[in-house]
């Protein structure tokens, strides 16, 4: 049975697809984008131990029999004071769940939500897990939304797409150089799935963030939004508006853009023939 490196979970939540979804996010990121909003998904805890005696509540111990860190969810405060001293961009408080255990977790929730949404970090990184638990999410019928970053290529994995309602899908730049700026990874799969998946009718929405004077925004927005015009005009195209909350400092001084801007943008997705652009 798969089992999942799970950094948290929400039982009820409305921004992670349609209706009351339960979301999952899993450890580990294959981006390292210069933007992230979520930085402690991206790597695996290395059991440095500095997290330990800043834990004000002994919520982490360290088991030196298995050289791992132990995390007590009852004794947790969430102050996140052990995430903001890891140096490793981790989360000491992530946890290793198999099916079984989440599906607990599902069934006693499923008269309240519409359906599940794995995120992350980046979810297909770990897709053995995401296939037995869509799997068994089909027998109680309830949906399976993922939320992705495009890397994985979906066109060559049946199980997959079979077991996937629909795909949240981030863009972050059309232009393959200034993508590998921000990702430190191409976008050439990226825009593969986004053909691919509109084509299979696998998409929920697409997402592109906005920064003032770091990305394109103009070039990306123009060229995104055509795309998708060509396939479906009606599919969600969210435009979100980059914010530093959670973002680790970097030198680049990244700016949020002004409303105006949004709006300029919203309105050229819209003359490209969209007529469902959102900004966040």
């Amino acid at each position: 049975m798969a089992k999942a490196y799970v950094n948290k979970f929400i039982n009820f939540s409305n921004v992670d697809g349609p209706g009351n979804r339960f979301a999952i996010f899993l450890q580990g990121c294959n981006y390292k984008c210069t933007y992230c909003h979520n930085p402690e998904t991206i790597n695996m805890c290395i059991n440095c131990l500095k997290c330990i005696d800043i834990c004000q509540n002994n919520a982490l111990k360290y088991d030196s029999f298995n050289n791992v860190i132990v995390y007590d969810e009852n004794k947790c405060i969430d102050c996140s004071l052990c995430v903001k001293a890891c140096m490793h961009t981790s989360d000491p408080r992530v946890k290793i769940y198999d099916i079984e255990s989440i599906m607990n977790k599902i069934e006693k929730l499923k008269p309240f939500i519409s359906g599940v949404t794995i995120s992350g970090g980046e979810c297909t990184l770990q897709n053995d897990f995401i296939y037995e638990l869509g799997l068994k999410l089909k027998n109680i019928d309830l949906s399976l939304y993922l939320d992705s970053n495009g890397s994985f290529d979906f066109s060559k994995d049946d199980k997959l797409i079979h077991v996937c309602d629909k795909v949240m899908l981030d863009v972050k730049s059309f232009s393959d150089e200034e993508h590998i700026k921000l990702t430190k990874k191409s976008n050439e799969i990226v825009l593969k799935n986004l053909d691919y998946l509109l084509k299979s009718d696998k998409l929920y929405e697409v997402r592109t963030v906005i920064v003032s004077n770091y990305l394109n925004n103009h070039y990306n927005v123009d060229n995104i939004s055509k795309i998708i015009n060509n396939h479906n005009p009606n599919l969600r195209y969210k435009l979100i508006k980059y914010r530093p909350l959670g973002v680790l400092k970097n030198k680049l001084n990244l700016k949020t853009p002004n409303d105006d801007t949004m709006n300029e943008l919203k309105n050229l997705a819209l003359s490209n023939g969209l007529k469902n652009v959102i900004i966040t």
